[in-house]
């Protein structure tokens, strides 16, 4: 008998059993979630069984459904627990989940075309460019998350810096090199998109911090004055709405203010904490974000939409039209049929090919509604002033730098943490307990904990902060003067 060619069930009511099964194990799974450890270390052997060769056959969907449940779910990362702290990774929401199914099922491409998917995204683009006092010609874009909106957002910068011809004849052609500014602690990824965009990551000028870890704006306009007296073109300044590391937001008034006056574009990585917007009482901890000319967040952070569903919002849609629309036949439009609907989402950024993000970003805000998303983001901040005021009254730990937002930095008093706070960190990961991590803050290495996910309680801040002591009572021995790392 010849193989079928079509891929669909031959038994539609079995399928649909099994798919309740399915969806009723992850409503178990999220309610459940405080019942299992954070995070446990992936058995070797499990490990080498996902090194089998591509199956010549098909296997049941319950087998399949089965070998998840076992050997996946328990091994992920554990960002849905509300005691995973250690990266800035929100936890998701039953809604966001089931409208990833819906998406799914309806598999429908947002790269263009005349389809109502297009106008929930664009429902989305509205709702942030109020949220952010844009004007109503903004434009945005759903990604992958914020590494490519601040690529974009630079991308954008370029182009309206040095005009649309070079996008033919690229910066090869440049008469000046450009060069952007941002804080030393900014992300990562703001040099590897000066990198993408062949610029170099040394034409990143890295401005030194204050105290409070937030850009140094006396520098930074000294160093625009001697750029532009070396020949060179300044074109952009990035602030940062929540560093990675502590959490700390730059002066983004004062940033928007001298961008006007040197005629820099101004561009916010707000990853972490631009969603802040929605809470009343973290807000005013960005004013000046709506200054921005362009701003890259992550509904998947502090939004809790399941990853991913990064984003980035342009000032201007015709800047953004102008770094990305294309001409080509293959996307010509027409005023009726599937051609209608433009400018599309294509003409924004570089894929033809894009999932419905904005539907599990959508049906999150209306089920769950401003007020209450930005009562989560409060409460996180609140957990962390908790965290903060538990180690200032510990004679045994110590709070490592100014905890602005949601990010408390912390570490054993006396001890080499080198040595130290990385093992305690690797050894709270693999008891499944809590999930902290570490960062650097000042040439130190120190316990960091991101507290973003919005099941976490003071009992689970509790639960992270004994299991600390703990260890230390384990680990370290006690001397009159400073704890010492036990050596045999």
């Amino acid at each position: 008998m010849p193989l079928r060619t079509d891929l669909d069930p031959s038994d539609w009511a079995s399928l649909r059993q099994q798919g309740h099964r399915m969806l009723d194990d992850m409503f178990d799974h999220l309610q459940t979630l405080r019942e299992r450890p954070v995070w446990q270390p992936i058995p070797q052997a499990l490990r080498q069984a996902f090194r089998e060769p591509l199956p010549e056959q098909g296997q049941p969907l319950a087998a399949l459904h089965e070998r998840f449940m076992t050997q996946v779910l328990p091994y992920s990362v554990g960002n849905a627990h509300p005691r995973f702290m250690g990266w800035v990774q929100g936890g998701g929401t039953p809604e966001g989940m089931l409208a990833e199914m819906l998406a799914a099922g309806l598999n429908a491409n947002l790269g263009g075309r005349d389809q109502m998917p297009l106008e929930v995204e664009r429902q989305v683009v509205h709702w942030m460019a109020e949220l952010f006092g844009f004007p109503t010609g903004a434009s945005g874009l759903f990604v992958t998350g914020s590494s490519m909106a601040n690529f974009l957002g630079l991308l954008v910068a370029r182009t309206r810096a040095l005009g649309p011809g070079s996008r033919r004849s690229g910066v090869a052609a440049l008469p000046a090199p450009l060069v952007a500014y941002a804080a030393a602690t900014v992300h990562g990824c703001i040099a590897q998109a000066m990198a993408m965009a062949g610029l170099g990551s040394d034409a990143l000028r890295r401005v030194p911090v204050d105290g409070r870890h937030r850009m140094d704006l006396a520098v930074l306009e000294r160093m625009v004055e001697a750029d532009r007296a070396a020949g060179l073109q300044p074109f952009l300044v990035v602030g940062t709405a929540g560093t990675v590391d502590v959490g700390a937001v730059d002066d983004l008034a004062g940033i928007a203010a001298l961008a006007g006056r040197e005629r820099l574009w101004f561009h916010v990585d707000g990853a972490l904490g631009a969603l802040g917007m929605l809470s009343p009482g973290v807000a005013p901890l960005l004013a000046g974000i709506e200054q921005a000319d362009s701003i890259a967040l992550d509904f998947h952070k502090w939004g809790q939409v399941p990853y991913d569903a990064g984003f980035v919002l342009v000032r201007h849609a015709d800047a953004q039209l102008e770094a990305f629309a294309s001409p080509e036949a293959y996307l010509a439009r027409h005023p009726r049929g599937l051609a209608a609907g433009s400018p599309w989402p294509c003409d924004l950024g570089p894929d033809l090919s894009r999932g419905f993000r904005a539907l599990k970003t959508w049906f999150t805000f209306m089920a769950q509604g401003r007020e209450r998303l930005g009562a989560a983001i409060a409460h996180t901040c609140r957990l962390a002033r908790y965290l903060e005021q538990r180690l200032a009254q510990s004679p045994r730990l110590e709070v490592l730098a100014p905890v602005a937002l949601n990010i408390v930095c912390f570490g054993l008093r006396g001890v080499d943490a080198e040595q130290v706070h990385p093992e305690l960190v690797a050894d709270l990961q693999e008891s499944g307990v809590a999930v902290p991590s570490t960062t650097r803050v000042n040439g130190r290495t120190v316990i960091r904990v991101a507290i973003v996910n919005h099941r976490t309680t003071s009992a689970d801040i509790d639960a992270l902060f004994e299991a600390v002591l703990a260890w230390a009572d384990t680990h370290l021995v006690r001397s009159p003067r400073r704890l010492e790392t036990v050596t045999t």
